[in-house]
């Protein structure tokens, strides 16, 4: 089956009529409102134009707005509407939400002849289709959700539809799009479903982002993993118990996790990483430093104001259950010799954990993106705890950075990757 995409953007186009955006400024030469011409296999003789008639011969163009011809089968239902041709060929339109365009009473009976040997109720199969027309802008998690349920399969083309200035350039629309192995065609592309997908570029087995607190590392590794099909979650803070603030952040950061991920609440990064069948994300190391060295009791005594709390003082960042630390906090060699007592113990216990955990993360087969602060652009933290925890943290994220394909430092929602 040929298919006509005629136009990909948005029901307002990119750029969006008198939207001052810099986005919409940006775009250049533009996109047309998504439409889409199935069957284009049996248009008549001659050049497709992507403003030509509304159906080509018995083609169906996407949105929907009127019965299919005799043939086709349309079937609404929660991942979208998915269109079934006479050849037995499924595409599925998932549109943006929360406007849902189809309604279920207007096509859940149309034409379809079952001397064709469909199947009915094609919904009820879950079978891989044989294209996706997704806005992937809108939520990224529906792909993931749709290769679990094996709708996604490695011959069905998936092209994005319906973009608009929430992206801010194309070319941040192709990086997304790359990750998520979804297809970003110009207008007037045709899609010909009997071939294989281009193929892919496998991403890295192993990313470390780095920043500071709010600059968007935590929602940019969300965004890594958004479309496969299976991630576990592994949450490095402590649950909020007892701090309401706190818990706000976790249950919001809960909160706009896709629904198919799984969590687990541990420090044991070491041994998830050498047991990992799916792809893992560890949000955040610096976290899982502070959790270390209370698990060591290796804190040194504070003396003079501050005292331990300092090392808890760091603003979360970007993340929820790992609460991303700051620049004072908790961490690694007491190099000023600072400190009332005698931690060492303590502290050549940290010092294995990081070193299992270097080894774990150089081995592990599992796709893993990690989180971590980038500590020690600001001030010269007060206390030794916190220049301990500084000191430790830094050199973690060095260690992991050699071991790791890669690395991206993010600032203000801006990435700066940090090549070898």
């Amino acid at each position: 089956m040929k298919v006509l995409i005629s136009g990909t953007a948005g029901a307002g186009g990119w750029p969006a009529p008198d939207c001052g955006c810099a986005s919409c400024a940006r775009v250049t030469p533009g996109r047309r409102p998504t439409s889409v011409v199935l069957d284009v296999s049996v248009a008549p003789d001659g050049p497709l134009v992507p403003d030509g008639p509304v159906a080509f011969g018995g083609s169906v163009r996407l949105p929907l707005s009127g019965p299919l011809p005799p043939g086709y089968r349309a079937s609404p239902g929660p991942d979208g509407l998915t269109v079934t041709t006479p050849g037995g060929r499924r595409v599925l339109h998932a549109a943006s939400s929360p406007s849902y365009p189809y309604d279920e009473s207007s096509y859940g009976e149309s034409s379809y002849d079952e001397r064709d040997g469909q199947v009915e109720g094609a919904d009820d199969v879950e079978e891989a289709l044989d294209l996706v027309l997704l806005d992937v802008l809108d939520r990224p998690e529906r792909l993931g959700d749709l290769r679990r349920r094996g709708l996604v399969g490695e011959r069905t083309h998936v092209v994005t539809v319906d973009v608009d200035h929430r992206v801010p350039t194309e070319a941040e629309l192709t990086r997304r799009a790359a990750l998520w192995g979804v297809r970003v065609v110009p207008d007037g592309t045709v899609v010909d479903t009997s071939e294989p997908p281009p193929a892919q570029a496998p991403p890295p087995r192993r990313t470390l982002l780095l920043g500071g607190s709010r600059s968007g590392k935590s929602a940019e590794a969300e965004l890594r993993l958004a479309a496969e099909p299976e991630v576990l979650y592994v949450a490095t803070g402590p649950s909020g118990d007892g701090d309401p603030e706190w818990l706000r952040r976790v249950r919001a950061h809960r909160d706009r996790r896709p629904a198919h991920w799984r969590t687990a609440e541990t420090t044991d990064l070491a041994g998830l990483l050498r047991s990992a069948d799916t792809p893992l994300l560890i949000d955040g190391l610096g976290t899982w430093v502070a959790a270390v060295f209370d698990e060591c009791d290796a804190w040194p005594e504070e003396t003079g104001e501050g005292g331990r709390d300092d090392r808890d003082s760091g603003d979360s960042g970007d993340s929820g259950d790992s609460g991303d630390s700051g620049d004072s906090g908790d961490s690694g060699d007491n190099k000023n010799g600072e400190g009332g007592r005698d931690g060492r113990d303590g502290r050549d216990t940290v010092a294995a954990r990081c070193d299992d955990l270097v080894a774990a993360w150089r081995q592990t087969r599992a796709r893993v993106v990690a989180v971590s602060d980038e500590v020690g652009l600001g001030v010269v933290p007060g206390t030794a705890s916190g220049r301990m925890f500084r000191d430790t943290l830094g050199r973690l994220n060095q260690r992991l950075a050699l071991e790791s394909e890669d690395v991206t430092l993010v600032v203000a929602g801006r990435l700066l990757p940090l090549p070898i």
